[in-house]
C-alpha cells in the first residue's frame, strides 16, 4: 500500500488513499508551500474548500509543479453562503475558476445545516443544494459528489428527492472521537468515509496511550494516527504547514498495528474533545 493506492466510490471512480488537508492553511506564500511540499513527498489526493479561502493559492502551487492534471485528486466543498441551487452552482463554477482547473475530482457540501441556511426552509434548501452537485456531475464539472459532517438524519432528508446517492462523506475521525453511529450508517450504504483532523488537537500527542504506542513502533504519534484510520479503512486527510512534518506523515505503509494495538487506541474516548454538533454550528 502507498500515497497512491486507491479506494474505489460507489460510481467507480478511484480516490488515493490519503490526502492532504488544507484546513487552516493561510493563502499565499504559506499555502503555495505547503502544497508544492506535499506534492514534491508524493501526495496526489488534495483537500480543500471554499471557506478555507485558499483555492487560489492551491491552484496557483498545483499549475506551477507542472504535474499533470489526471494524476492528482482534487477535493473542494461548498461555502455555507452558498445554500440553494442557482448559488450552489455559481460556488462551484468559482472554485473550478479558483482552482484553475475544468473539473473537480469531489465536490462536497461542507455542512447540512449551517447558521446561514438555518431556517424554516433549512430541508428544501438542502435538498436544492445537493440538486445542484448532482446537475454538476451530470454536466462533467465533478467527477464525484458527496457530503462532510451529515449524519443519518441528514442523509434521509437527501434520500426524499436525490437521485445520486452521497459518494463520500467527510467527517472528524481521530482517536478519542470518532461517530461509530454514522460510520456505521456510511458502511451500510457504500459511502466512503474520509477523516478529518485525523490528528485530532495537540492533546493527542501528549496522550500516554498513544505515546506508548509511538515509542514502542518507533514511530510519531502521527503516523500512528494515521496508521490508525487506515487500518480501519477510513480515508486520512493529515494537514501542515511545515515541511518534515509534511514527509514524514508519508511513512506510514511500511508498519502495521497490532490487534491490540488497535484495541488500545480504539478504546480511547475524548481526549481531544468532540466534534461540533452539525445543527448547532455557529457559522
Amino acid at each position: 500500500m502507498s500515497l497512491i493506492d486507491t479506494y474505489q466510490l460507489s460510481n467507480d471512480v478511484t480516490i488515493p488513499v490519503v490526502g492532504f488537508g488544507t484546513w487552516q492553511t493561510p493563502n499565499g506564500a504559506v499555502a503555495n508551500f505547503a502544497i508544492k511540499a506535499a506534492l514534491a513527498s508524493g501526495y496526489r489526493h488534495i483537500d480543500t474548500a471554499e471557506m478555507y479561502g485558499n483555492e487560489q493559492s492551491i491552484g496557483k502551487a498545483i499549475k506551477e509543479t507542472g504535474i499533470r492534471r489526471n494524476s492528482l485528486f482534487i477535493t473542494s466543498k461548498l461555502n455555507n453562503h452558498a445554500h440553494n441551487y442557482a448559488a450552489a452552482t455559481a460556488a462551484i463554477d468559482q472554485s473550478l475558476q479558483d482552482l484553475q482547473t475544468d473539473y473537480l475530482d469531489l465536490f462536497l457540501i461542507h455542512w447540512p445545516n449551517p447558521k446561514p441556511a438555518r431556517d424554516e426552509n433549512w430541508k428544501k434548501s438542502l435538498q436544492d443544494t445537493w440538486r445542484a452537485l448532482e446537475d454538476a456531475y451530470k454536466a462533467g464539472k465533478l467527477r464525484a459528489i458527496g457530503v462532510s459532517n451529515f449524519k443519518p438524519h441528514h442523509f434521509a432528508i437527501l434520500e426524499q428527492t436525490q437521485t445520486i446517492v452521497p459518494m463520500v462523506n467527510q467527517i472528524r475521525i481521530c482517536p478519542g472521537d470518532w461517530d461509530t453511529e454514522t460510520i456505521e450508517y456510511c458502511r451500510n450504504h457504500n459511502i466512503l468515509l474520509e477523516a478529518y483532523s485525523p490528528l485530532g488537537t495537540g492533546k493527542i500527542f501528549t496522550d500516554p496511550t498513544m505515546k506508548e504506542i509511538a515509542a514502542a513502533k518507533k514511530r510519531t504519534v502521527a503516523q500512528i494516527c494515521i496508521r490508525w484510520s487506515l487500518q480501519h479503512n477510513f480515508l486520512p486527510l493529515p494537514k501542515s504547514v511545515h515541511e518534515d512534518r509534511i514527509e514524514n506523515n508519508t511513512h506510514v505503509f511500511d508498519f502495521e498495528l497490532t490487534d491490540t494495538e488497535m484495541a488500545k487506541i480504539d478504546a480511547l474516548d475524548g481526549i481531544v474533545g468532540y466534534a461540533s454538533d452539525p445543527d448547532k454550528v455557529d457559522f
